[in-house]
């Protein structure tokens, strides 16, 4: 099994994790992910993430019912962040829809784009 303290953890224990849709490759969100919550990862199937705010695991969907459930999880090159490629069951962010990246700094001002579970 991968040696998941082999990973480069910030100084608070942490790495960026990316979520992106096993079916389309869709970039859904970011979160947050210490070992422990990427064991519990790969022990449960379920993508389990670290709250900074509320200094807790968060198993995605627990609350929401938007689930993800795991595909892959991958390094880049450096090992400083992972890759979660997930079924994603419902919105991925927690305004309601299906990624988190739906707003463009690009141009005059912010520009929210097109989400088609709006």
């Amino acid at each position: 099994m991968f040696d998941l303290d082999s990973l480069k953890y910030d100084d608070r224990g942490l790495i960026p994790v990316i979520a992106q849709s096993a079916d389309t490759g869709e970039v859904l969100m970011m979160a947050w992910a210490n070992a422990e919550s990427l064991r519990r990862t790969l022990d449960t199937g379920r993508m389990t993430y670290w709250s900074r705010s509320r200094q807790a695991f968060w198993v995605k969907g627990d609350t929401s019912g938007h689930t993800q459930t795991v595909v892959d999880l991958r390094m880049d090159c450096d090992r400083d962040c992972v890759l979660a490629v997930v079924q994603q069951v419902g919105a991925a962010c927690h305004t309601g829809r299906r990624n988190c990246f739906y707003t463009s700094i690009l141009g005059d001002s912010a520009t929210e784009l097109f989400d088609p579970l709006d």
